[in-house]
């Protein structure tokens, strides 16, 4: 069995806890337009087993420590579902974490691979059904049922959400992010993340020839986007204060 890959970083930092070993896979059903990788939309040749995610981990392990692991990234991983759950299990046999950083949005298979996915990392793309739509160019009720799965299998959880300057900058947006957690068992929620905008992908666009979406758009300001977390974070205590955010 085997996986499209395009590239592994065998020292992430950023990617779930500790020091993961990540594989970015390729392929999405998704068309973001914030999208900075858009060369891993399509999943192009499978050129990865399972065999060479085991042996790449391994020696990787001795830097995981008590918090570290491998990380299935993207693209979309849940597109890899069979070939991350053969992963997963060889994985887990030698001692070894699995974390999963997705959008939400695969084959809908989602109770045969989350069983095997120790932590997952989900992109909010956006609170509104419309908006979100408009921002990914499909309809939210698809990461709605991955979203169902994760609470029907009691998953842990880190929450992410890229800031687009006049898209999530507000308070109203932080108010329906707070209000759309509702989803989720809180208790499952170990970190929340936001992440400010930028348009280090438009060269690759520009590249491929693909008109980029966002080209009369700035960076969302790094400070204004602390602001709005701290704003999002204080409300989140107020309302669930039986899981605090540090």
């Amino acid at each position: 069995m085997k996986a499209s890959l395009a590239s592994v970083e065998t020292f992430g930092l950023v990617d779930g806890p500790g020091i993961r070993c990540v594989f970015f896979l390729n392929g999405c059903m998704l068309r973001c337009k914030y999208c900075h990788n858009p060369e891993m939309w399509t999943k192009g040749d499978e050129n990865l087993t399972v065999d060479e995610v085991v042996d790449r981990a391994l020696r990787c392990k001795p830097y995981f420590k008590d918090k570290g692991g491998v990380t299935f990234s993207g693209g979309e991983p849940l597109l890899h579902s069979k070939f991350i759950i053969e992963c997963a299990k060889a994985l887990h046999e030698k001692g070894i974490n699995v974390a999963l950083d997705t959008a939400g949005v695969g084959l809908d298979d989602y109770d045969d691979i989350l069983p095997y996915i120790d932590l997952v990392i989900l992109d909010i793309k956006h609170t509104d059904p419309k908006a979100y739509q408009v921002l990914t160019g499909l309809e939210q009720d698809r990461s709605e049922r991955f979203i169902e799965a994760l609470k029907k299998h009691d998953k842990k959880l880190w929450i992410r959400q890229v800031v687009v300057p006049g898209l999530m900058d507000t308070e109203a947006y932080i108010d329906s992010l707070v209000n759309y957690l509702d989803k989720f068992t809180i208790s499952n929620i170990e970190n929340i993340e936001f992440l400010p905008y930028h348009r280090l992908g438009r060269e690759k666009y520009i590249t491929l020839g693909i008109p980029y979406p966002y080209e009369n758009m700035n960076d969302m300001n790094k400070e204004e986007c602390s602001k709005l977390f701290n704003m999002f974070k204080e409300k989140y205590n107020n309302k669930y204060k039986d899981s605090k955010l540090k």
